[in-house]
């Protein structure tokens, strides 16, 4: 039944090379138009409906849904849409891909006596997002009640992302540090290696927060040029910082308390500065820029270093 705008179901499908029931499917679900002869059988403009169902099948050979295709159709959604919105899922399904391989070459490569070991940890860090989500989620505890969004800026600087295609190390790492921050004496640790001494002191911990992160920024070209912890300006406005916190002065005594509360000496906080500065490469963190001012207060009390 065909003539020069009309086809019926069964010769649409002779020129699109789609089966009967494909297109009928299509016709239920709303995507492609259709009318009925006197008979009461499914007529289909021959350009028209050409057109659409070649589109519909180019779009779902990319990887297209039936979802992401009748927004385009009816007008919801550009092409272009669409298309980057299944590119940014196929980024995020590669990702996932390659995460899991580097695990499972993480338990290949383990020595048979560390395998069990190696499992387990790897079992803490089965997604990298979720993982970055709960290393984020953890420093917002502690920086609280910073403000959000200078909060973020300090995360986005000090909290690795995870890899794209991570090594067998970095995703060992990146495990660790989910197991690390999932230790609820952790908290502790690192809010004492943050705020120092008698942290129920301070008057205004998003001043100090401030006062502490302009140092800091002194503090990280010293590092990032190799310069050798020693005494000065940078030391003295973190000192600074913390005593007038505290509603106290700089003072031999006072310094002696900081280096007393430093938490340095704890192998947690090592260990995660330590795997974090092995996941951002060559990035100073706050953790690298905090043990050089330990160790020069130790050098200004001369007493050891945490």
């Amino acid at each position: 039944m065909t003539d020069d705008t009309q086809v019926s179901i069964g010769e649409l499908a002779r020129r699109t090379s789609l089966p009967v029931r494909t297109i009928r499917f299509y016709c239920d679900e709303g995507i492609l138009e259709s009318g009925r002869s006197a008979g009461g059988h499914r007529m289909f403009d021959t350009g028209s409906a050409t057109e659409r169902l070649l589109l519909i099948r180019r779009l779902r050979a990319l990887g297209l849904g039936l979802g992401s295709i009748t927004e385009v159709l009816h007008g919801e959604r550009s092409m272009d849409e669409a298309i980057a919105a299944e590119s940014a899922r196929l980024d995020n399904e590669f990702r996932s891909l390659a995460w899991r391989r580097a695990s499972l070459r993480a338990v290949e490569t383990a020595a048979p006596t560390e395998r069990a070991e190696r499992l387990a940890l790897l079992a803490a860090a089965q997604d990298g997002g979720a993982v970055h989500d709960g290393l984020v989620q953890f420093w917002r505890r502690i920086l609280a009640p910073v403000p959000r969004n200078e909060v973020d800026r300090w995360v986005g600087w000090n909290v690795p992302e995870p890899p794209a295609d991570p090594s067998i190390d970095e995703v060992v790492a990146y495990a660790e540090l989910a197991v690390l921050v999932a230790d609820s004496a952790l908290n502790s640790v690192v809010r004492q290696h943050l705020w120092l001494s008698h942290p129920e002191l301070i008057h205004d911990r998003h001043r100090l927060y401030t006062d502490v992160g302009d140092a800091l920024v002194d503090v990280v070209t010293l590092v990032a040029a190799d310069v050798q912890p020693h005494g000065g300006a940078e030391l003295d406005r973190f000192v600074t910082a913390h005593a007038g916190a505290r509603g106290e002065r700089d003072s031999p005594h006072f310094r002696e308390q900081l280096l007393i509360e430093a938490a340095d000496a704890d192998r947690r906080i090592r260990r995660y500065w330590a795997l974090t500065g092995r996941l951002v490469g060559d990035r100073i963190t706050v953790g690298r820029a905090l043990h050089w001012v330990h160790a020069a207060l130790a050098n200004s009390t001369d007493a050891p270093a945490p």
